[in-house]
């Protein structure tokens, strides 16, 4: 335990979700899916990490993420 460094147990959690989804899915269920994986892989996971964030839980139409400070998870959004 002493040769650890201290460690903020604060961490900030980020939730988030498409605004109309459900819409969305009965309109063009097979493009929305499609445009919410291409989301998630090409915007989501890396600006997340670059934030120095970590998706915690992928749902169905968004996500949970943990942030080590508030301030990453504000320039993240």
């Amino acid at each position: 335990m002493g040769d650890q460094p201290a460690r903020s147990p604060l961490a900030a959690i980020l939730a988030a979700d498409v605004a109309e989804y459900t819409k969305l899915m009965e309109q063009d269920a097979e493009g929305t899916v499609s445009a919410w994986k291409e989301a998630r892989d090409g915007i989501i996971d890396p600006t997340v990490c670059k934030h120095s964030g970590r998706i915690v839980k992928f749902t169905g139409d968004g996500f949970l993420a943990e942030f080590p400070a508030i301030q990453d998870a504000v320039l993240f959004g």
